[in-house]
């Protein structure tokens, strides 16, 4: 098993430096060629989270939480997806290098910039909802084209809460005929397990948080959400608990 890198890895310090130098790796100004003719795929999943009562978001609520796990990436399966950034960087300018990992063999750094932080409410077929979010694009290098939005949404009459997410994305093209076929063979089904791992994580984490005062149970809970063994994703739950557990984390 390889060692886990961290963020205070020269490695790592070096490629989110490269990174915050590139653009992105496809045109976002340009929605109209974003069709299934041109390779794209558009997603939109909604996962139910625990209710609260009418109104606004309640302090310390599954709205409030759901935001905290958000501004981390933690509805990341570290198993899945690491993600290393400098936790001092605004969130609305943050660069990030995802590692992509696939069934505990290979490993892909990938960059990504956030292009978009959003807190406001939305009327959706007369309903009232705060929504809150953020998007991140890909850039030079990524083996993906496209965006994610990440929303947790509050519907002010009912007092339901969902997480979200809408992207848009193809295969970028890459010189690496290998990285290539791998792609071609893996890399839809290994979307879709992403975003049904994140949509578990999100509901089952929120829960934990709900229930647990110094984060050991969203540490537990995180490890037991861990879809593959062949990294070594230990650190990543203790910095989930850290982050999120409500002793510690912030909004």
């Amino acid at each position: 098993m390889r060692a886990e890198r961290t963020f205070d890895d020269p490695g790592v310090q070096r490629k989110l430096g490269e990174l915050r130098r590139r653009g992105y790796n496809f045109d976002p100004a340009r929605p109209e060629d974003r069709t299934p003719e041109n390779g794209w795929h558009v997603d939109d999943c909604c996962q139910a989270l625990p209710g609260e009562q009418p109104g606004p978001p309640v302090e310390g609520g599954s709205w409030e939480i759901a935001r905290r796990l958000m501004r981390g990436y933690e509805f990341a399966d570290p198993s899945l997806v690491r993600a290393f950034y400098d936790p001092q960087e605004p969130l609305e300018r943050r660069t990030m290098l995802l590692e992509l990992r696939f069934h505990g063999l290979l490993r892909i750094d990938a960059g990504t910039r956030v292009v978009g932080v959003y807190d406001e409410e939305r009327i959706d077929q007369g309903r009232h909802a705060r929504v809150w979010g953020w998007a991140y694009r890909t850039l030079r290098g990524h083996i993906e084209q496209g965006q994610m939005d990440w929303q947790v949404w509050k519907w002010l009459e009912s007092g339901d809460v969902e997480f979200r997410i809408h992207a848009y994305s193809r295969r970028a093209p890459d010189p690496n005929v290998v990285i290539r076929l791998g792609f071609a063979l893996l890399g839809r089904r290994e979307q879709l397990a992403f975003y049904r791992s994140t949509m578990q994580r999100m509901v089952r984490l929120t829960e934990a948080a709900l229930r647990d005062e110094d984060g050991e149970s969203i540490r537990r809970t995180s490890d037991q959400l861990t879809g593959r063994r062949g990294f070594g994703t230990a650190p990543a739950h203790e910095e989930l608990r850290k982050r999120v557990g409500r002793s510690g984390g912030g909004p």
